[in-house]
């Protein structure tokens, strides 16, 4: 009995080995689109019978192997020329957690919707700005390549970015955890396969531990965003503004030191240097014409909010900023040096405190602490205390965030 038990354990290990191995490989996630990867046996040039003329690439039973050789064209597998441009390498056709200064493949979609076939192949061949005209130079592209790249794009526009997988190795590894610890109990239980019983402790111990931590640094993270940063719809970088360009904080986001909320800056606020400055470094004049067509048609840019507080929290810049004096870095962190703005810390409850323990207040020189903190005064001029900080006046009082 106790052989046969430790055969049946040891083989299940074997298959738990087995199966979470190749987890690894399905975790990453893919290159190439769904066309690609079905069509590994496709020509690698345009067929002259498919492709003959305009009438041809547009019937129904051509529309699927058209599909397909626009992404081989978009994705540099194939063309015309000796050596095909992988227009993929500039234009992401996935979502990225980094920041791309070249448009995507969905935003170049939709922003050609309209044109007819002739604006549509200059665009692609000799697009507007210094930048993206520099990029395209030498490209060479037949009629009836841009034909098929357009349909590919336009196939892919509606369905939008390829999202990218979810990370499960750190919840496989939690469900192998218990497992191991579920295995190694029954054995020192009931099976006792194992000869020294201080193996099956070790494992148990070390399990439940592990397991343990991961719970709980899954349960205090709950409801926290840090490190959070999501690619804004206009691509806007803190670095170029507020770092190379020394904007202050204050002059986009200007209701900073007298409202609760910091605000989001206008597209007026943009056009004050955007009117005259239309074609950018990095991204060339696409990001910025997304500014006036903003204006142009009265539609608000859709921004993606990074800092968010429970709604049971109060919060007030005008506090902080205004009263307070403090710096944007000390709660956004370095954001002269953020491309893409993220979430620097956790925002939590116990961060807010350790701040407000230890934070001084400009005590003498503000009138309203003169008037409703009498005896704080009274410490300070015979010398009991040299200062005050932002937990004696009520600071880490309950009512004061959550009322």
């Amino acid at each position: 009995m106790e052989a046969s038990s430790g055969n049946y354990i040891r083989t299940f290990f074997s298959i738990l080995i087995a199966f979470f191995l190749p987890m690894q490989l399905f975790s990453s996630t893919h290159s190439l689109p769904v066309y690609l990867q079905q069509d590994t046996h496709a020509s690698d040039t345009i067929s002259h019978e498919n492709t003959s003329h305009e009438g041809n690439t547009n019937t129904e039973g051509d529309h699927h192997e058209n599909l397909k050789l626009g992404s081989r064209l978009f994705f540099g597998l194939t063309g015309s020329s000796d050596s095909p441009v992988n227009c993929a390498s500039c234009h992401n056709t996935k979502a990225l957690d980094t920041l791309n200064w070249n448009p995507s493949a969905v935003e170049i979609a939709f922003s050609a919707a309209g044109l007819d076939s002739a604006a549509y192949a200059n665009m692609l061949l000799f697009p507007v700005g210094k930048r993206l005209s520099e990029a395209h130079a030498g490209i060479e592209l037949t009629a009836q390549e841009i034909l098929l790249i357009r349909q590919y794009l336009a196939e892919l526009g509606p369905k939008g970015l390829v999202a990218q997988k979810p990370d499960i190795r750190r919840m496989m590894l939690f469900l192998f955890l218990v497992i191991l610890f579920l295995l190694a109990t029954t054995d020192m239980i009931f099976f006792k396969s194992l000869k020294y019983k201080v193996v099956s402790v070790i494992v148990i111990m070390l399990s439940f531990g592990w397991g343990t931590k991961m719970v709980v640094q899954e349960a205090i993270a709950l409801g926290r965003s840090k490190n959070y940063a999501p690619v804004q719809p206009i691509k806007f970088s803190h670095v170029i503004h507020a770092g190379e360009n020394q904007i202050d904080c204050q002059y986009c986001h200007h209701t900073a030191e007298q409202s609760k909320s910091a605000g989001i800056p206008s597209m007026n606020v943009c056009l004050n240097c955007h009117t005259l400055v239309r074609d950018a470094t990095r991204s060339g004049k696409f990001e910025i014409n997304k500014i006036h067509a903003a204006v142009d048609s009265e539609k608000p840019v859709e921004w993606i909010r990074v800092h968010r507080l429970p709604d049971f929290v109060f919060f007030s810049h005008a506090q902080h900023v205004g009263a307070g004096k403090l710096d944007c870095a000390e709660c956004h962190g370095p954001v002269k040096e953020m491309h893409v703005l993220e979430q620097y810390t956790d925002l939590s409850m116990g961060w807010c405190l350790d701040c407000h323990r230890s934070r001084k207040v400009d005590f003498l020189e503000n009138e309203y602490y003169s008037m409703n903190f009498t005896e704080l005064h009274r410490q300070i001029s015979i010398g009991e205390i040299d200062s005050v900080l932002v937990e004696q006046i009520g600071g880490t009082d309950c009512m004061t965030c959550h009322y």
